[in-house]
């Protein structure tokens, strides 16, 4: 069970960043560009409802079959702890 109020280590700090690094690599978002996007979902997301922005993961990554080809298309998933509904 992940609890919400506590402190990630430095070592997470810096696993998150790194997967950050390599996720925005293979998809030509730079890491700014993908702080940006996150900042963004917590934002609206926060006007209705709370959440752990802090803890939140967001990723891009490439999935699927884009128009009948066999090119992949870029996906966005996030993954929002919310503390509370209610606001």
């Amino acid at each position: 069970m992940k609890h919400f109020f506590r402190r990630k280590t430095s070592k997470e700090i810096a696993k998150d960043r790194l997967k950050i690094l390599l996720i925005s690599d293979r998809v030509n978002c730079s890491p700014e560009m993908m702080e940006m996007i996150k900042a963004d979902i917590a934002k609206v997301i926060s006007k209705y409802m709370k959440i752990d922005a802090k803890s939140m993961e967001v990723q891009i990554s490439k999935t699927g079959i884009k128009g009948g080809r066999n090119m992949k298309t870029p996906t966005l998933y996030a993954n929002i702890p919310i503390i509370d509904l209610n606001q």
